[in-house]
């Protein structure tokens, strides 16, 4: 029996499963962090933290408390009883406390706080430290959720989850914010897309899915961009159209918003979220979607091949006023501004099977149908320049076969910023990854 200072483990009660009407008048024995001290008439309040919760611990006298501080590790026993007035609607009537470790120096900012106010690089800065306030750990309860609904809506649906590699030979979207590796002498880049990989694989498994790192090297610094970022990815066959694609996202979204009213809504309530509406996802055209913002928002159209922030913005606006949805997919994007492997619309190839989704006024998807063909997609590749035999095993796929196929990328962070109403995507990044923050 392994034993933590005197105590057996096996004793212990996790604070999660906690309920006065299970353990009623018996002792229980839990541990965690000390989050806060406070004296109040003569009677102490301990708020001891857990994984997933709070518990109010109260002591009557002060002497089970002596040399205790925040952060101390420590195991309290005591009697559970309700208590509307307390977090989570019940307190330990505390007897006896063991503290099984110490700070070594204080803390650098005070975690007890309900709003740190923090500038943005002295809350990164102190990283480590400064997630430990519920609040900030709330952020990445809520990302958990996101995840977690992702790929229980791709398992229902029979997807198979994949892992692929981050060391690549080529570039899935080109350009020049890639970042270069030595790889023992060869030339290598860090992906900045599975997407190479999830084609390969709908010719094995049909479906697949992956939640994985990207990499872009884009020499930004604004609120909506990290240089490196988690990509929830899948790829589907044998579409009808690249509407399936968004159907499965809707899905995908109805499920994160019933997970989270079900299982984090401490964690929402923590962080005021207002969850958003997704019976129905309104669907604009890329050219009728920019028209329709700069006559309601008076803005003319300045770039006709692709979004600008300012139009993302207006165009969430317009969803949300006239269509009464945070949401909104916005389809036909123009073949210039999307990758060599985009299947251009038939009816009017200037403009592609393909979309973003916008919430509220920031695009955190993009997906749309892949060339499956392979001489449509080598004269694709042709006519942008590019030179087929550097994608060989790229296009091993399109000549060994491939159905109608299709799929999508979610910036993970993106989407909980948007959702919890950050500022900035780095708050909702455990550690960022930017142009001048290489650590914690």
């Amino acid at each position: 029996m392994k034993k933590m200072s005197g105590i057996p483990t096996e004793t212990f009660t996790p604070l999660k499963t906690l309920c006065p009407a299970a353990l009623p008048d018996r002792p229980v024995t839990v541990r965690g962090m000390v989050h806060a001290l406070r004296k109040l008439g003569g009677i102490t309040f301990l708020t001891l933290r857990g994984p997933e919760r709070v518990l109010q611990c109260v002591f009557a006298q002060d002497a089970a408390l002596r040399d205790v501080t925040e952060e101390c590790a420590v195991a309290v026993t005591g009697v559970l009883r309700a208590e509307e007035r307390a977090p989570g609607g019940m307190e330990l009537a505390a007897e006896t406390l063991t503290v099984l470790s110490r700070p070594a120096a204080p803390l650098p900012v005070p975690v007890s706080k309900w709003k740190l106010d923090l500038n943005l690089d002295t809350e990164l800065a102190l990283r480590p430290v400064v997630l430990r306030n519920l609040r900030q750990r709330s952020v990445f309860r809520v990302q958990e959720a996101l995840a977690r609904a992702f790929r229980d809506t791709l398992h229902a649906d029979g997807f198979t989850e994949i892992r692929t590699p981050k060391i690549v030979h080529a570039g899935a979207e080109g350009g020049s914010n890639i970042f270069r590796l030595d790889y023992f002498g060869r030339k290598a880049f860090l992906a900045q897309s599975p997407q190479f990989y999830k084609q390969m694989m709908i010719g094995v498994y049909e479906k697949v899915f992956e939640v994985a790192p990207v990499f872009r090297a884009e020499k930004h610094s604004t609120p909506r961009h990290l240089n490196e970022y988690t990509s929830m990815d899948f790829e589907m066959g044998f579409l009808d159209s690249f509407y399936d694609i968004m159907e499965v996202e809707t899905r995908f979204l109805q499920n994160a918003v019933k997970l989270l009213s079900a299982e984090y809504a401490a964690d929402l309530a923590r962080l005021g979220v207002e969850l958003p509406g997704v019976s129905a996802i309104p669907v604009l055209r890329f050219d009728e979607a920019k028209q329709l913002a700069a006559e309601e928002y008076h803005r003319p159209i300045r770039d006709p091949y692709d979004l600008e922030p300012e139009e993302e913005h207006n165009i969430g606006r317009y969803a949300k006023e006239k269509l009464g949805s945070d949401f909104v997919f916005v389809t036909h994007y123009p073949s210039k501004k999307r990758p060599f492997y985009a299947m251009d619309d038939p009816e009017n190839p200037k403009y592609t099977l393909s979309f973003d989704l916008l919430f509220r006024g920031v695009e955190v998807t993009t997906g749309g149908q892949r060339i499956h063909d392979y001489q449509e997609q080598v004269d694709k590749m042709l006519a942008r320049g590019m030179h087929p035999e550097e994608f060989e095993s790229y296009l091993m796929i399109h000549r060994a076969g491939m159905p109608p196929h299709g799929g999508l990328g979610i910036g993970l962070e993106r989407l909980t910023a948007r959702l919890c109403g950050l500022d900035n995507v780095r708050r909702a990044c455990l550690f960022p990854r930017d142009l001048s923050r290489l650590e914690p």
